[in-house]
């Protein structure tokens, strides 16, 4: 019979093991994650993703943006009739064969043949009533110009006017209460935007492609006289000519206007007139028939780093005036040779493609504060700008180059015979550059043979002594400012000549 002790063991023993099923129970559970059943497991908390404001590829604004403005973009279809002449071939124009069949044949052979060529282009309603903006080179020389819009319906279009300066063209639709697209503000344009290019490539009417904007201001491409490009990597194909560039806000920011290919197609590259300066051209065409854009009345060119030092400026940026014209607004507002515009109503110039496009489209008789930098010193003048004359254009030359050592250079003083030689006014005044380096500093600037010297140093060089008297005061080492004149146009140089 089990004794008081032994039950009281036997009792510690039980406990003891209970205490161990226990114990392992509960590295189970831990090892395993075993719950009971109904029980919920807490999974471990996934840290939320932080809302995003920017919009991204494939978001329903895409949609939304297509559904607003592909019925405002229009298919434009042209024909026009080209005349031919066909030169005749052999046997056609043997002197005998004519003799012998009669000269009725050579005249049938040789009369111009009439054929008919027709393209494709988009366009983009601006007003209900029926004005639709388009490239110039999508309707230029038609006969015949057809408007096709989205739904279906097909009018005959009439030429408002176009520019072709800007690429820009305007036609009319004898409709009414038609679907347009808001303007937007091209100025405010970003690298990096996401833009719609909405247009018939190939005569696939309304399609819609997407992208961002690669560049903004985008000059000296070579295709339009006024260029003021925004670039984007949005598909852009031939047909899509006239089409629209739209920002994420469903505005137009831009006319579709040029790729860069090598193939024929699409490379990546697409070039569109900036709205503004479209609106601007567009306003005149519709009120005047053609373009009138402000003048200054200035030859201008960019400002290089030499340039820029020796001008006083903190950077390369502005437009450095090297003549004037004469009853222009410039010589009306006491503007300078040597001027650097660097604010056009209180619009910062970047170069000289920015300043020519800002007074493009500056109303004539507005009174525009320029700020200039005049002996290193920044000051305002007034101008009143008055119209482009036809006969003139702003000429502007390329940057120079920065350069050292010698200048690399020989000069003589300008005679009647020298200035046959070179083609340079005979009342002009100065020294004319004859021989010219190779490999010289002034090689690399691009001086060349006939260029007349007539400033070095702001001072005037009228005859081969002056022209020694400003060198004698030629520092070694230090930029030498030169004002050139080529062809009537006249330009700065910085040249820095070897220290010895």
């Amino acid at each position: 019979m089990p004794t008081k002790g032994d039950r009281i063991r036997a009792i510690t023993s039980a406990l003891f093991l209970l205490l161990i099923g226990v114990v392992a129970g509960m590295m189970l559970v831990s090892e395993f994650r075993m719950m009971p059943v109904g029980q919920a497991v807490d999974e471990p908390k996934k840290p939320a993703p932080a809302p995003s404001t920017v919009l991204i590829p494939g978001d329903q604004s895409f949609v939304k943006i297509a559904k607003e403005v592909t019925p405002a973009v229009v298919n434009i279809s042209t024909t026009r009739t080209v005349r031919e002449n066909h030169a005749l071939e052999f046997p056609f124009n043997d002197p005998m064969l004519r003799r012998f069949f009669g000269d009725d044949l050579f005249q049938r052979r040789h009369a111009p043949q009439n054929r008919k060529e027709q393209s494709l282009g988009s366009g983009v309603i601006v007003s209900t009533d029926g004005i639709i903006v388009t490239n110039d080179h999508v309707v230029s020389e038609a006969d015949d110009i057809q408007v096709l819009l989205e739904d279906g319906r097909e009018f005959k279009g009439k030429l408002i006017g176009k520019d072709k300066k800007s690429d820009i063209a305007v036609i009319r639709i004898d409709a009414t209460g038609l679907p347009t697209i808001p303007w937007g503000n091209s100025d405010q344009m970003e690298v990096g935007e996401y833009v719609v290019a909405v247009g018939n490539p190939f005569g696939l009417n309304q399609t819609v492609t997407m992208g961002i904007v690669s560049a903004v201001g985008r000059a000296n491409v070579g295709i339009t006289d006024y260029e003021d490009f925004i670039q984007t990597d949005a598909a852009i194909n031939p047909g899509n000519s006239g089409g629209a560039m739209v920002n994420i806000q469903g505005e137009l920011v831009g006319i579709n206007t040029a790729i860069f290919t090598r193939s024929g197609g699409y490379m990546g590259i697409g070039f569109a007139v900036p709205s503004n300066m479209v609106r601007s051209v567009v306003d005149s065409l519709v009120k005047t028939g053609k373009v009138v854009r402000g003048w200054l009345g200035v030859s201008i060119q960019d400002v290089s780093h030499a340039l820029a030092k020796e001008f006083g400026l903190n950077e390369a940026k502005g437009a450095l005036v090297t003549d004037i014209f004469p009853d222009s607004p410039a010589k009306d507002g006491k503007l300078k040779r040597g001027d650097v515009i660097i604010a056009f109503m209180g619009q910062p110039i970047e170069n000289t493609a920015h300043l020519r496009n800002i007074v493009a489209r500056t109303a004539v008789g507005t009174k525009a504060v320029v700020k200039i930098v005049r002996d290193k010193k920044e000051e305002d003048v007034t101008v009143t700008i008055s119209a482009q004359p036809k006969e003139i254009a702003e000429v502007g030359e390329k940057p120079p180059t920065e350069f050292g050592n010698h200048f690399g250079i020989e000069v003589q003083e300008l005679t009647p015979d020298l200035a046959e030689q070179f083609d340079l006014r005979r009342n002009e005044k100065g020294v004319v550059v004859t021989q010219v380096a190779p490999g010289s500093p002034a090689d690399s600037a691009g001086l060349r043979e006939g260029d007349l010297i007539i400033e070095i140093n702001r001072q005037r060089i009228l005859t081969l002594r002056s022209y020694e008297d400003a060198l004698d005061k030629v520092k070694g080492g230090r930029s030498t400012l030169f004002l050139i004149s080529r062809q009537g146009n006249q330009f700065f140089l910085a040249i820095t000549p070897e220290i010895e």
